[in-house]
């Protein structure tokens, strides 16, 4: 997969890195052309000088051909305008925002934005959006036959309830991540838009369990 990635600090760096490691193609905006040291000699990608959220700095950085684009600048505004614009005017279903500003999180997540705030930022949690798919082990128990993971969802089970999600996949959710914050869902609690799943489910169904959340509820199921 190709990614773009605007921001070349230490945490734009240290994706693109990561990134490249796991075999995607990457490119990195910057308005700095000396940001870019920090990526080191062995970075075979882009770097694109320019403003994150123009589009014709956006087109040289390949965005039409990639598959998620990360905004991980310095600025809120700027990560929020150009996570829109690789959303809305490019197509890019994998966008995630970071921000510094928790408080703005829920007005981001109304527009279909996935942020994630600098007070809880992990490689992880940005990996996990820009890379959706299957589940994160998070904890198995001593005996490796139960573990608790985060399932990635297909957007079909929005506006279902936690009760048809746990009946037809097997899986017993034991807290969601809503806009940033955890919660104890109910068996009627509804999944809405970037809430991501943790459920406690055997070891030896994952596949079982990924395969069922990717391919959405049954018909009439709610």
């Amino acid at each position: 997969m190709h990614i773009v990635i605007m921001g070349c600090g230490r945490v734009g760096a240290a994706l693109a890195q990561t990134l490249e490691k796991q075999g995607h193609t990457v490119a990195v905006i910057d308005r700095d052309p000396t940001a870019f040291r920090r990526l080191g000699s062995g970075f075979g990608g882009r770097r694109v000088t320019g403003v994150g959220f123009d589009q014709d700095t956006l087109r040289e950085s390949g965005i039409e051909e990639a598959g998620a684009f990360a905004a991980v600048s310095s600025g809120d505004n700027s990560n929020i305008i150009a996570a829109r614009v690789a959303r809305e005017m490019f197509g890019i279903e994998n966008v995630a925002a970071r921000i510094y500003d928790p408080r703005r999180a829920e007005v981001y997540q109304r527009l279909g934005i996935p942020t994630v705030a600098t007070v809880r930022w992990t490689a992880d949690q940005m990996l996990r959006r820009l890379l959706p798919s299957g589940a994160e082990p998070l904890w198995r128990d001593p005996s490796g036959g139960v573990q608790l993971a985060e399932v990635h969802t297909t957007p079909s089970w929005i506006g279902h309830k936690i009760s048809t999600l746990q009946e037809q996949t097997g899986v017993r959710v034991a807290f969601l991540t809503r806009l940033g914050e955890a919660i104890l869902p109910t068996s009627q609690t509804v999944l809405q838009e970037s809430d991501l799943v943790h459920v406690m489910m055997r070891t030896d169904e994952i596949a079982k369990v990924e395969a069922a959340f990717a391919e959405g509820p049954e018909e009439g199921g709610h």
